[in-house]
């Protein structure tokens, strides 16, 4: 019963680290923003989760599933680039779209401060990177 509850949790604390990062792509009128960050976080928790917790066979490597998360993530983020002639848009959300997909398999393994303190730092790269036009403008 405690694991079951440890378990769900990890999916909570892994939805709020994606939602608070999909917030701020959302604050900044990002196509990509809550829900589908929020989703992605959610879904490598689970798949973590799932492989560590039901997958644990002899002879099987669990990390694999990890290394299939960044592969699969990495064509949504992908998608989420568009080139328009001469501009690149989309750039940050994809790496967005990657790193909650990394604090998702992170909070899945159980590493919980480390997924929180890496979910704040990206948080305030994006708040500040906001303003890097500005000052590298002048």
């Amino acid at each position: 019963m405690v694991a079951e509850i440890e378990l769900m949790l990890r999916l909570l604390l892994a939805t709020g680290l994606g939602g608070i990062i999909g917030l701020e792509r959302e604050s900044v009128h990002e196509p990509a923003g809550l829900r589908t960050h929020t989703l992605i976080s959610l879904a490598a928790c689970l798949i973590t989760i799932t492989s560590i917790e039901y997958f644990t066979l002899p002879g099987t490597d669990t990390s694999r599933i990890a290394a299939g998360i960044v592969l699969g993530v990495g064509f949504i983020g992908a998608g989420a680039i568009m080139n328009r002639r001469e501009d690149v848009k989309g750039i940050t959300t994809a790496a967005s779209i990657w790193i909650v997909a990394a604090l998702g398999l992170s909070v899945g393994a159980g590493n919980y401060l480390l997924s929180i303190v890496t979910g704040v730092i990206v948080f305030f790269v994006l708040r500040i990177g906001k303003y890097e036009k500005k000052v590298f403008k002048k």
